[in-house]
């Protein structure tokens, strides 16, 4: 309807010379070529022929072109040794009533295999939905789910303040710390590091630890897991487990699924 919301940040985009989490909040209206739009705070970003001028009342604030960010790791191949979940064409890693999108996966699928410590690579799409409000569980709702305990979200959250239901948080645990959300409909990037728990004689002596890059930044850094995260936090821990692209009624799709085992 011609409706759009948008962030403005200081300093650059997130990951990029943003200079915290803090963005100004703007809203308008495409009309023809011409978006406008205006923030509460005075200022006004008039978007036009790929080119986005900014003011505040008789202030020029910037004058930037269009630019179309894309994962530095997005296309990596999977390394020497690596055990390729998916690349395209693969029906036998996964269990759960597999589907192909052409040469996408769908969500809503379980490795067949179980792993213990690894370094996983996986790339996502989200869809567009924009009568859905931005930040709804309902847009682009997904998550890779780390041995049915710990998940990673997956959500358009693009252009919002990163929450702990949002995308790249622990769900319910942590929000990422740099909301790295690319717009829907453009292929993001994963790469997790997971250390599993470890047990002595049935009882836990290490918790669980994570490192997970969002597009190429690190939005949780080493961080350690006391328990699972969400549903997954009733659930008992274990040293080695399946990963599931979680199905929660979204048309999110994967490729370019690796995963490299640590010994």
């Amino acid at each position: 309807d011609g409706n759009f919301q948008a962030a403005l940040y200081a300093g650059g985009l997130p990951g990029s010379g943003a200079k915290n989490n803090d963005f100004v909040l703007l809203n308008g209206l495409t009309e023809g070529e011409k978006t406008t739009l205006k923030a509460k705070s005075g200022e006004t970003v008039v978007i036009m022929g790929g080119r986005a001028t900014g003011s505040k009342g008789d202030q020029k604030l910037f004058a930037y072109d269009r630019v179309k960010r894309k994962s530095p790791t997005l296309g990596k191949k999977a390394p020497k040794g690596a055990k390729v979940l998916f690349a395209g064409v693969e029906m036998d890693r996964f269990s759960g009533g597999i589907k192909l999108d052409g040469n996408l996966l769908e969500e809503g699928v379980v490795s067949l295999d179980s792993f213990g410590d690894f370094s996983l690579h996986l790339e996502f799409r989200t869809p567009y939905k924009p009568k859905t409000k931005p930040g709804n569980q309902d847009r682009g709702n997904s998550g890779v789910y780390i041995f049915n305990n710990y998940e990673t979200q997956i959500l358009d959250s693009f252009g919002i303040k990163g929450e702990f239901n949002f995308c790249g948080a622990l769900y319910r645990k942590k929000a990422p710390d740099l909301n790295m959300c690319l717009p829907p409909l453009a292929w993001q990037t994963y790469d997790i590091e997971f250390t599993t728990p470890r047990f002595k004689n049935g009882k836990k002596v290490k918790n669980a630890r994570i490192t997970t890059r969002h597009n190429g930044v690190i939005i949780h850094d080493d961080y350690e897991l006391d328990k699972g995260t969400g549903a997954g936090g009733g659930r008992p821990e274990k040293e080695k487990g399946q990963i599931h692209l979680q199905g929660h009624g979204n048309p999110v799709r994967f490729q370019n699924i690796w995963l490299v085992e640590k010994k």
